[in-house]
């Protein structure tokens, strides 16, 4: 058995080859620090670079799902640009123009507003949405047996009545921008507090909420779904006119901003479009009980009901229990009383006759399913002793927890008829795997099980990597 703190090692350091189409948070493939991309090399890389913001309406997880508004629209766009996603999380907002500057990303995907000052220094795609800089500030404690005049009267009504007073907001933001400008336009001095980049414009509203500080400024968007959670906040004072909210690429990348601009069009045709920025702005109900729950990956909580059980087998299994996690979530989506088509029933989609062999009476039961699912995986894994890299052979483990043990062997032996690696997931039998729905292919020789609808098991791999990588960077 492999220790597993090793396999943790092994596998943070090996999952950028892993050929995920959607890949999370990863190590760049080689130093690109000043090498700006335009679209021709993008596409020759197969890769798009974006720097992401992991905040309640950008970027998370929810019952171990991946969500997020920038992440759902980066998804479509790299799909219809044929690329895999490459996600990098920005640990500090400050700094997300200078890692674009620098090279080592192509495109900021955050809610920016389009400045002139901004637009110095990088080059914006056409706008995704409007919005409006807010006041964000706490209503009185009793609020809720004062009458509404009762409250305005405890508020600010006007920009104005700033004047000599202190408003906290991230520094380098559009926010602090606007405060400045702020004060110059009303004629007196607006004192500025400047938080670190490190925070998210959600965890600062949230300090308003806490009484850590008194003001900040928001988005009307994020204002208004954060004020649907906290009904104390009052968010009905703007301090800005309409702003443009886009994404931001190098000056240096022309064709990559106006295929992002092409994409926009079409996007901003389609219902789809709207209904996604609706899901995570508008729908007040869906984010309450979002950020209520404790399977909402902010709250630093679990991935799912199970996690205490899969950790405990992940352990005798000698895997990470974030991996093991993503196999459950692919098989079940955690629900215990999933059926298929094929009769697989269960959080780990057993079959009849594999449960019967592996004792589980109860495959609707949790416990049992995720016991048996995890020996089944052991009994696999035990059987792919002849490839020596572990990460691939936890790939061929799951390939053949999908598809059996036996079209999985088929593969092998058509890959090393093919002059291919036998021993190596990625780009080798995977490939085979996919052939073997070709007549050519599954009728020769050494292919002893026949025809196999390789695009399943290709995909099953490839999706639990790609949630793995998601769990490993947003879930503890």
């Amino acid at each position: 058995m492999i220790p597993r703190n090793f396999l943790c090692f092994i596998l943070a350091c090996s999952l950028w080859a892993s050929g995920c189409r959607h890949s999370g948070p990863v190590p760049l493939e080689e130093p690109l620090q000043g090498q700006v991309r335009d679209l021709e090399t993008i596409r020759k890389s197969g890769k798009l670079r974006a720097l992401i913001a992991y905040s309640a309406t950008s970027y998370f997880l929810y019952k171990g799902q991946t969500m997020g508004y920038e992440y759902e629209m980066l998804t479509r766009l790299a799909d219809h640009l044929d690329l895999e996603l490459e996600l990098q999380i920005a640990d500090n907002l400050d700094e997300m123009l200078d890692i674009l500057e620098k090279g080592e990303v192509d495109l900021v995907a955050h809610g920016m507003a389009i400045t002139a000052k901004r637009q110095e220094r990088v080059a914006f795609t056409d706008y995704l949405y409007l919005t409006k800089q807010m006041l964000v500030q706490r209503k009185p404690d009793n609020w809720r047996s004062l009458t509404l005049d009762q409250i305005r009267a405890r508020l600010v009504q006007d920009p104005v009545e700033l004047i000599g007073d202190t408003v906290s907001v991230r520094r380098n933001s559009s926010y602090l921008a606007r405060l400045e400008n702020l004060s110059r336009e009303i004629g007196g001095a607006i004192y500025i507090d400047t938080l670190r980049g490190r925070y998210s414009t959600d965890e600062i509203i949230k300090m308003v909420v806490d009484q850590k500080i008194k003001y900040t400024l928001a988005d009307r968007n994020l204002a208004r779904i954060n004020a649907s959670h906290y009904p104390i906040l009052d968010v009905s004072v703007p301090v800005s006119f309409s702003q443009r909210i886009g994404w931001a690429v190098s000056r240096q990348a022309p064709a990559l901003r106006s295929a992002i601009n092409d994409w926009i069009a079409w996007e901003k045709k389609r219902d789809d479009y709207y209904v996604i920025y609706n899901k995570y702005f508008r729908n007040r109900r869906s984010f309450s009980r979002r950020v209520k729950s404790p399977f909402y990956s902010l709250n630093k909580g679990q991935i799912s009901p199970y996690d205490a059980e899969i950790k405990a087998e992940a352990r005798e299994l000698g895997w990470d229990w974030k991996l093991l996690a993503s196999v459950v979530y692919q098989e079940s989506r955690f629900n215990p009383e999933a059926t298929s088509w094929t009769g697989a029933l269960g959080l780990m989609q057993l079959m009849p006759e594999t449960a019967e062999e592996l004792g589980i009476s109860d495959r609707a039961d949790a416990l049992q399913s995720l016991n048996g699912g995890t020996r089944y995986l052991r009994q696999l894994y035990s059987r792919f002793g002849e490839v020596q890299d572990s990460l691939q052979r936890i790939k061929f483990t799951l390939a053949a927890y999908n598809c059996g043990y036996n079209h999985v062997e088929d593969a092998r032996n058509l890959a090393a008829a093919k002059g291919l690696d036998r021993n190596t997931w990625d780009q080798n039998v995977d490939s085979m795997l996919l052939a073997l729905k070709s007549p050519e292919n599954y009728q020769k020789e050494m292919v002893r099980h026949g025809y196999v609808r390789g695009e399943e098991p290709y995909r099953y791999v490839r999706q639990i990597f790609e949630r793995y990588e998601h769990y490993n960077s947003l879930a503890r």
